[in-house]
């Protein structure tokens, strides 16, 4: 399979080059920049020294040839790829928010008008396999939603309340230097923000509706001094009470075949640089609480996205993303 990666700059952009380079059907025709046209890809990735020898490039949109298109441009980007590529006949994963939300909550979370609008199935492997299958188009989750939903998904039709606190790692926020991500204001401390406001809710929100739930949900974020991961705890509150065996029973049975959902205590050096989620679960009366990582940039963003492309080909689904993750 010939890919191109449009956006291969950031975080996001370089983790599908990483993987990519390790799986045994795919090959990197083209990783665009339009700030780094020219230059050669480890100039901005230099782990990869020694990988590949790819230059960034900047083609129109009509130049682009490949089977599958990786979108890894920032949100309200991706739209304008989207048309051009599919009418070409060439699959599109977009990692951006552009196609994860129906129109009107799109426009309404992220401030702007959607000039082209379609459905997408949501590239939540583990939820929506047989969608994806049939797809052209799949729209990537974010980061905090995969952790928080995967927590949540086996009880959601049990549940009146389901609240997410979730813990990130700096790389969340992107390559871009802010005075937010600026390290004395980073390390050695703990800062929740957009308290009620992160445009990842509405997802969550949208995913337990799927699943059949009629809860209300709620989602705090916290910035922590770590590079890569999520640590997501779920407080679901049931409506009615259930003993601690018959959760387990509920959760082992829901990912019994999900190769990448593993039952056990979570870290996040257990998942990091993997495409894993580990889940743990306890009861307290009505109230359980489940608790999720992931490594966000690889099962929050490329990791699932390469996942999703496996199921769109045919492939094995752990194709080039069996990496065990990196503990300590």
């Amino acid at each position: 399979m010939q890919i191109t990666i449009i956006g291969a700059s950031g975080y996001a952009g370089g983790e599908l080059i990483r993987l990519l380079l390790a799986h045994q059907h795919t090959q990197i025709n083209a990783a665009t920049s339009r700030s780094l046209a020219g230059k050669n890809i480890t100039s901005q990735h230099p782990h990869l020294m020694g990988l590949t020898d790819l230059r960034f490039t900047n083609p129109d949109i009509s130049a682009i040839d490949c089977d599958i298109a990786f979108l890894a441009v920032p949100h309200t980007q991706a739209m304008e790829y989207v048309s051009p590529l599919l009418e070409r006949g060439i699959k599109v994963i977009d990692l951006s928010a552009d196609y994860r939300l129906l129109k009107e909550i799109y426009e309404e979370t992220y401030g702007v008008v959607h000039t082209a609008y379609q459905e997408a199935p949501y590239g939540l492997c583990e939820l929506h396999r047989n969608e994806i299958k049939e797809a052209s188009l799949i729209a990537n989750p974010g980061c905090f939603p995969t952790g928080a939903t995967l927590a949540a998904a086996p009880l959601a039709k049990e549940a009146s309340l389901v609240i997410y606190d979730s813990k990130s790692g700096v790389s969340g926020a992107g390559d871009n230097p802010s005075t937010t991500t600026h390290f004395p204001n980073v390390s050695d401390t703990l800062t929740a923000y957009k308290i009620t406001t992160h445009r990842h809710l509405p997802e969550m929100r949208q995913e337990l509706i799927k699943l059949g739930s009629r809860s209300a949900c709620y989602f705090t974020p916290h910035l922590i001094p770590a590079n890569r991961g999520i640590l997501t705890t779920a407080h679901i509150i049931l409506n009615e009470p259930m003993e601690q065996e018959e959760v387990l029973k509920r959760y082992h049975e829901f990912y019994k075949d999900e190769y990448f959902v593993r039952m056990q205590r979570p870290s996040l050096s257990y998942v990091r640089g993997s495409n894993f989620c580990d889940i743990m679960v306890e009861v307290q009366e009505n109230r359980v609480v489940a608790v999720s990582a992931i490594d966000n940039l690889v099962k929050g963003a490329a990791g699932q996205a390469i996942q999703n492309m496996n199921i769109m080909c045919g492939y094995p689904e752990q194709t080039g993303l069996t990496q065990a993750g990196m503990s300590p």
